[in-house]
């Protein structure tokens, strides 16, 4: 394979892995904006996705899109729970107090998750064939463009559902100023659960359709929710098209360091570019300093 064919291997490679990171970040940053919480568990609602798909699939044996929409309403099931027993109770608790609550979480989720089904890996069959499409010389399975199709819609109804909806405005404003939207009637706690039912809906979602690629496993939330945490930061933790860029970015420059470097570096790449940006532009690369959250 040519060097151009090489390259663009790559890249869709990094762009299928980016529009995971991206829905991954987004979970990230929507519940940020509505509690002001970073929350580590989200990686394992991307997990949960993954794993009860697989078991509705293949232990109560049901078709394949009915085992989807149960492995989603199942894992949105457990983000409510979260923030029902974890999240709601705290009164005044610091910020410090709530991240290692979330990481509570999500050990106790990984934990459970292990007992109940082992620590075997798990793969879900692709939604459509695996016959690989050639682009340029360069290959892509039938599975990633079901990621990047997937991808796209839940990113534009979602961009629709806060610009539009009541419930979705209401959302923005106690993103903005809780203190005032309380004020006028918006129940704030209604608003967070929402954050909570729509970030875990997105996050088991990305886990079910990166499944058959990469398979699934108890312990595969850690690493995938650093890397969405890490994309939610590059686009300053702002629930638009900054986290999207953020997560392509972050999928492209994993893929070309592995390709061209060394594989090895494969998960280190990711947090040097959080470090990087961290030390460098704390707001994200692609947020300004006046841009609206959520």
């Amino acid at each position: 394979m040519e060097l151009h064919q090489q390259i663009l291997q790559y890249l869709l490679s990094g762009f299928s892995t980016g529009a995971i990171y991206a829905l991954i970040g987004f979970g990230f940053a929507i519940i940020y904006n509505a509690t002001t919480i970073i929350n580590f568990a989200q990686g394992e609602f991307v997990m949960l996705g993954g794993m009860l798909s697989y078991f509705f699939l293949s232990v109560v044996h049901l078709p394949l899109p009915a085992a989807v929409v149960l492995a989603v309403l199942a894992t949105t099931a457990v983000g409510i729970a979260f923030e029902r027993l974890a999240i709601r109770p705290l009164k005044n608790a610091t910020p410090l107090s709530l991240v290692i609550i979330t990481i509570g979480g999500s050990i106790l989720i990984r934990g459970l998750t292990m007992l109940i089904w082992g620590k075997d890996t798990h793969a879900l069959p692709s939604f459509s064939g695996s016959e690989p499409i050639d682009i340029g010389g360069a290959t892509i399975l039938p599975q990633n463009l079901w990621i990047f199709g997937i991808t796209i819609v839940i990113i534009v109804v979602n961009k629709l559902f806060f610009n539009y909806s009541i419930t979705g405005k209401a959302m923005r404003a106690c993103a903005t100023n809780r203190r005032a939207a309380s004020l006028v009637g918006i129940d704030v706690r209604r608003m967070v659960l929402f954050s909570f039912v729509i970030s875990s809906a997105m996050g088991s979602m990305a886990g079910i359709i990166i499944a058959p690629l990469t398979m699934t496993a108890y312990d595969v939330g850690i690493m995938l929710g650093l890397k969405g945490f890490c994309a939610a930061i590059i686009g300053g933790l702002s629930s638009g098209f900054g986290t999207v860029l953020g997560g392509l970015l972050l999928g492209v420059l994993e893929s070309l360091g592995a390709g061209l470097i060394s594989s090895g570096y494969k998960d280190a790449i990711a947090f040097v570019i959080l470090l990087l940006i961290l030390f460098i532009r704390p707001q994200g690369l692609f947020k300004k300093a006046d841009s609206e959250r959520v």
